[in-house]
């Protein structure tokens, strides 16, 4: 059964259709945050990534806002506003 399941695979691998597959390639991406650059694999051409593994706060073990687009300041001013609702 093994035998049979691995020829399959092998056969099916050789004669997969050309042309429709997209093309993989190695690019070089940028992280916006830190500056770090690191190549990965990928169908699509990445130019850069907001937060990479060297400064995610889950990576690094430090306890850090992620901020992107000014989201904690929002959120910030919304839950001062509530603030002085309850407060009067």
């Amino acid at each position: 059964m093994v035998l049979f399941l691995s020829i399959t695979y092998i056969f099916n691998a050789i004669t997969m259709k050309s042309g429709i597959h997209p093309q993989y390639a190695y690019t070089t991406v940028k992280c916006i945050s830190c500056s770090n650059e690191f190549n990965i694999g990928s169908v699509r051409e990445i130019g850069s990534v907001e937060v990479c593994s060297k400064c995610h706060p889950f990576y690094t073990g430090k306890r850090t806002l992620v901020d992107t687009a000014g989201r904690v300041e929002k959120f910030r001013a919304k839950l001062e506003k509530k603030e002085q609702l309850n407060n009067k």
